[in-house]
């Protein structure tokens, strides 16, 4: 499996597949929109300075795609220091006619926190010491291979919360240290955070979902975040279940 950067795909497209290519360009289009602007600035920012990585994997219903993105995570972990203070990975997924004309949001969900269950079944490292693994605690949020993340998916089924509509399945996984870095400057990243909230109320045609917290607050629940809805709703429990089973397990 391999992490590609803008240049690469944009000079070698036809090293790729088509619909490969097709969701990188929607993609693209879709952060550099000058009309539309897309809410999430540093994501632009990232973008622009080419400290994403991209990685293509196949049918997300299919077991291989989760060894696949496994391979893609874990190559990205190890790396992502070096690829810039804005990075993150995009990970497209091969969208199927059959995936796109029979799922609806729930399915969508089921499908990406099903993903999530199954990669932590193949993570070789110990969850870190200091996340709980209660996803409702105010501090949980996704690890794999070590690191801490922050998980944003986007699905074809999104209508009106147009920043998570997308005409492929896709992930965007942030690291830890890049949020924590955009943190550390405290006046400029309040700032950008009511730029970023403003530009979700024009860009949706939704009121923002009550579930975007900041992380660290007690009312805050990252999990709720990943996925959002296509309304207001907010899921009553965690779909993610892998660590609270493993512990469980060994009590016995």
């Amino acid at each position: 499996m391999l992490l590609f950067d803008k240049f690469t795909i944009e000079e070698n497209s036809e090293m790729l597949e088509k619909w490969q290519y097709d969701a990188f360009l929607h993609f693209k289009n879709k952060l550099m929109d000058d009309d539309k602007k897309f809410p999430c600035i540093p994501a632009v920012q990232g973008y622009k300075l080419n400290h994403f990585r991209f990685g293509f994997v196949s049918d997300p219903t299919k077991p291989s795609a989760h060894q696949e993105l496994a391979q893609l995570l874990t190559l990205f972990g190890r790396k992502s220091h070096s690829f810039g203070s804005y990075t993150s990975l995009v990970i497209f997924f091969e969208t199927t006619e059959s995936l796109i004309g029979n799922y609806e949001i729930e399915q969508y969900r089921e499908l990406f926190w099903g993903i999530l269950n199954q990669l932590s079944k193949m993570d070789e490292e110990k969850w870190p010491e200091h996340i709980p693994v209660d996803p409702n605690h105010h501090i949980w949020e996704y690890c794999f291979g070590g690191e801490q993340y922050f998980m944003y998916c986007a699905t074809p089924a999104h209508k009106n919360r147009k920043s998570r509509s997308f005409p492929y399945f896709i992930f965007a996984v942030t690291p830890r240290w890049v949020l924590e870095r955009f943190n550390s400057f405290p006046q400029s990243a309040a700032k950008i955070k009511k730029s970023i909230r403003e530009r979700i109320k024009a860009y949706d045609t939704v009121n923002v979902h009550p579930d975007l917290n900041g992380y660290r607050q007690e009312n805050n629940f990252e999990w709720k975040q990943y996925f959002l809805s296509d309304d207001e709703s907010t899921p009553s429990k965690c779909p993610f279940t892998y660590m609270k089973n493993l512990l469980r397990g060994s009590r016995y």
